[in-house]
């Protein structure tokens, strides 16, 4: 089991930046794959952007390529997403998730055991 608590999130400007982080507690944080995920109103929920174990290799979603970047350090438990040149359709509740699947399975499926609870990224136009 393992406990996910997301922050960072808030109101920005288009063309602005946010540092979203996700701290784990519980089971062994280098034992997962770790991915941030988002929901905007009346969409389905979509990957954004997933890191290996080691942090070794990440992936983005199109859309994000570019502008976000994920990261983690795994002595503080913790995983980032800095998001830069946000756009209003970036406007969405984000989620950290922790997977045990491989990399490339998640990438593909989004398949993830362990959620947080989301925060919310407002950009505004």
């Amino acid at each position: 089991q393992v406990q996910l608590v997301e922050s960072g999130g808030g109101l920005v400007q288009a063309g602005g930046s946010l540092r979203l982080s996700c701290t784990a507690s519980g089971r062994t944080f280098s034992s997962y794959v770790m991915g941030w995920f988002r929901q905007a109103p009346g969409k389905e929920r979509e990957i954004v952007a997933a890191i290996t174990r080691s942090g070794t290799i990440t992936d983005y979603a199109d859309s994000v390529k570019g502008r976000f970047t994920i990261s983690r350090d795994n002595a503080r438990d913790t995983v980032y997403l800095q998001m830069n040149s946000l756009k209003p359709e970036d406007t969405a509740v984000y989620y950290c998730a922790a997977g045990l699947r491989s990399f490339s399975i998640i990438m593909r499926t989004g398949g993830m055991d362990y959620w947080g609870k989301g925060t919310l990224v407002t950009v505004s136009s």
